[in-house]
């Protein structure tokens, strides 16, 4: 059975009557189906939900983030990777299945996967934790990465998490250290490091992980600081007040893209992720596969560098360049209408005296 969202009704009653068009056995007995009203019956319905998509508000969207048919980071792992081996434990507490984690080929290469996996019903949404992962999901994530980073291997991360697990348990544990180090090490790596945000990136619990050196969204995808509910329940004291939360902390992944916070929108099917399985694996894939591509060119330095440079330039106008002088480090460039301004400042003495003298010098010659 199909779950449909609240703005889907139109297509969920186009769909109820494919359904009756394709079943042979009406209530007059066995009757002959008609191709030719079932093309335009799927035809029309493709045309609503282009329709529908084409408008969607940012609430909406983060509802189709969260559709309980989205696929999860399980599905892209075992269809896009082969000879995956399951890793578990952080060698410190204990194993956090919130968290899938190991080694496998994509196109005969080896990659370290990580995915963040929600779970496909309740029994394993609640074994899952509902993808909101504890301090050993993280250990356990920066063990592999730290093993990964030590052989060389690429990693490939699928972010789909409401954010960190809040439980009184994970916080005597250490979670905000354990975010904080997975940060750190998500930095520090000499190997590419290629996050997806593949349904909800949400706060900390996302970005422990998505601190990489390309950050993708599928189009339908959020990724924000918290969830609309949070925001609207923290700012206007309404929990109800979701629409204008998701539209102010600009969640979507249009909005992310023209702000620079993530580099690629991988394009999803009409209707979303969850109406065609195999055309998402391939739009997937081939966007790591060019990715892991150019990243083949570049030696461990310059593959930190231009993971630092893409965090540093985010909300300034040129980002950072390599200082040029025998001080290692990074300086921060401007844009030419900002490197114009500063001189007029630093030198505003010396041109308010030139614009005094020639107002003096007018005045006496047209006098």
């Amino acid at each position: 059975m199909k779950n449909y969202l609240n703005f889907e009704t139109e297509v969920k009653e186009l769909e109820a009557q494919l359904d009756a068009l394709k079943d042979p056995f009406s209530n007059e007995g066995i009757t002959q189906v008609n191709t030719n009203e079932i093309a335009t019956f799927e035809e029309k319905i493709n045309k609503k939900l282009e329709k529908i998509y084409a408008n969607l508000n940012p609430w909406q969207i983060t509802q189709v983030a969260r559709h309980e048919e989205r696929p999860k980071a399980r599905f892209f792992i075992e269809n896009l990777f082969d000879d995956f081996i399951e890793l578990s434990g952080d060698r410190f507490y204990g194993e956090d299945k919130s968290v899938i984690t190991g080694f496998a080929k994509f196109n005969n290469k080896s990659v370290l996967v990580i995915g963040q996996e929600k779970g496909e019903n309740l029994e394993e949404r609640l074994d899952r934790n509902f993808g909101m992962m504890r301090p050993e999901g993280y250990r356990k994530s920066i063990r592999l990465m730290e093993l990964a980073n030590k052989f060389n291997i690429p990693i490939i991360t699928f972010i789909d998490t409401p954010g960190a697990y809040p439980g009184v348990g994970a916080e005597e544990r250490g979670q905000a250290e354990a975010i904080a180090r997975s940060i750190e090490s998500c930095m520090k790596l000499k190997v590419p490091n290629i996050s997806i945000i593949i349904g909800e990136g949400g706060s900390g619990g996302a970005i422990a992980l998505a601190s990489a050196s390309k950050v993708l969204m599928l189009e339908n995808a959020i990724y924000s600081v918290i969830s609309p509910e949070g925001c609207a329940t923290i700012l206007w004291r309404d929990p109800k007040k979701t629409l204008e939360a998701a539209t102010a902390m600009k969640l979507t992944s249009k909005e992310l893209y023209d702000l620079n916070i993530v580099d690629e929108i991988i394009k999803e099917p009409i209707g979303g992720a969850h109406r065609d399985r195999e055309k998402i694996l391939y739009n997937v894939s081939s966007t790591i596969k060019k990715y892991l591509d150019n990243y083949e060119s570049l030696d461990a330095e310059e593959i930190i560098l231009q993971r630092k440079n893409k965090f540093l330039k985010i909300g300034r106008d040129k980002g950072f360049s390599v200082k040029s002088d025998e001080n290692s480090g990074l300086s921060f460039k401007k844009s030419e209408i900002t490197i114009i301004f500063d001189k007029i400042l630093n030198n505003r003495k010396y041109i308010l005296t030139a614009i005094v003298l020639t107002a003096i010098i007018l005045i006496f010659y047209f006098l």
